[in-house]
């Protein structure tokens, strides 16, 4: 598939999977020292855009933990990338969320 025909409006996360827009890479430390791109590593928070359906582990239907438009914070090593365009997005699962900011 064309990722340049593909919106971010026509990905529906299966059973299980939150879609998550990350927040941008801080390009200045708190003491105001600017880091060349090379060296920002990638957030671990971001904006849920869309959450898929409950998913049953074990006989237990456990539903989604987020809603669209949450803050969420998720692992580091958490997810896969996608792209679309030239915007980056996580495909997480459920369980790849630590916790909702705010």
């Amino acid at each position: 598939m064309n990722s340049s025909l593909l919106s971010v409006q026509d990905i529906k996360p299966l059973a299980g999977y939150v879609l998550v827009e990350p927040a941008e890479a801080e390009a200045q430390t708190a003491t105001g020292i600017i880091l060349p791109s090379s060296s920002e590593e990638k957030p671990q928070h971001g904006t849920v855009l869309a959450c898929g359906a409950e998913v049953q582990v074990d006989g237990v239907k456990i539903a989604c933990p987020v809603k669209k438009g949450d803050q969420v914070l998720y692992k580091k090593w958490g997810g896969n990338e996608i792209k679309v365009g030239d915007t980056e997005y996580q495909l997480l699962k459920f369980e790849d969320i630590l916790a909702t900011i705010g």
